[in-house]
């Protein structure tokens, strides 16, 4: 549903753009976001997860990925240039977030993560959003990166830190998450 949104934005953008090109890239950026919108959605469900505004920002995101897409020089995999965009912009709303008046979250214990009863495969994902959403945000980054089976190097070059410094706070962000899921 987002992604139709987004193709018709999109097609509306270039209408006015006559030139061949400009056809072929929008073609093929169209095909490479649909192979990989997964990525987007869990992005979007890790950091707006509870947001009314989650739809706005998946367009958002794709507006931005369509705007820097034309910078993709191939020198990465598609998906690693794709996170990295779609990260920084997920972290930038929620920094301009941060300017707007703010309201009082649950805390940890309120969130009661662990009290779930339904073991279902979808409960058991909301579970992991639900916590994953407790970290900070590069924490959140990271994670995410290491769920999508992005190695140590891979996940250092997105988030811009060494590729040691990578496994320790992946290790110590597992470690974060099964307390978490374990006790709420």
């Amino acid at each position: 549903m987002f992604f139709c949104h987004f193709v018709i934005l999109l097609s509306i953008y270039t209408t006015n753009l006559k030139n061949s090109i400009i056809s072929k890239v929008e073609k093929e950026f169209i095909e490479l976001i649909k192979s990989h919108q997964g990525i987007l959605h869990k992005i979007c469900n890790i950091y707006f997860l509870r947001d009314p505004y989650k739809e706005d920002y998946y367009q958002e995101i794709l507006i931005r990925l369509w705007k820097s897409y034309p910078s993709f020089k191939n020198q990465s995999a598609f998906s690693t240039w794709l996170y990295r965009v779609a990260l920084n912009t997920a972290i930038d709303i929620i920094r301009k977030q941060s300017l707007l008046p703010k309201h009082t979250d649950l805390s940890k214990t309120e969130y009661n993560i662990a009290n779930y009863k339904n073991n279902s495969e979808s409960d058991n994902k909301d579970k992991l959003y639900l916590a994953i959403n407790l970290l900070s945000d590069i924490e959140k980054a990271i994670i995410i990166l290491y769920l999508e089976d992005f190695n140590y190097k891979e996940i250092a070059e997105v988030i811009g830190i060494s590729e040691n410094y990578a496994g320790v706070k992946i290790n110590r962000i597992k470690t974060q998450l099964i307390k978490i899921l374990n006790h709420g």
